[in-house]
């Protein structure tokens, strides 16, 4: 049975950084497409960041650029999403999704497991 779990979330200022960690068991993510994608209340969930089966990264949300960062530690089968830099605006449920292929999708239709989400909330 394939599990997903996200952790890391939590209560941050503007301006500050959070690591997020996604844990796999029963897949492989070292030859896996692995992202990360967020919801905010109210909104379609979007796609932030994925790193390829060949360790490709893909921003798709333009709004991260140059903040946020995607990284694996194929030992550990762990997938981390590092935030730095945030915004008000950057305060939503994130999850981590992976798929049976190497190479990255932007929609939320193209993963074949997902994890239950890790709150992010930036506030002063």
């Amino acid at each position: 049975q394939v599990h997903l779990v996200e952790s890391g979330g939590g209560l941050v200022q503007p301006g500050g950084s959070l690591r997020l960690s996604c844990a796999a068991s029963g897949f492989t993510l070292d030859k896996s497409a692995t992202a990360w994608f967020r919801q905010a209340p109210g909104k379609e969930r979007e796609g932030v960041l994925c790193i390829s089966g060949s360790g490709g990264t893909t921003t798709y949300a333009n709004s991260v650029k140059g903040r946020f960062s995607i990284s694996r530690d194929n030992g550990k089968n762990m997938v981390y999403l590092h935030l730095n830099s945030l915004k008000v605006e950057d305060t939503a449920v994130y999850y981590c999704a992976a798929r049976r292929y190497i190479t990255c999708h932007m929609l939320t239709g193209a993963y074949d497991y997902w994890g239950q989400g890790t709150q992010v909330t930036v506030s002063t």
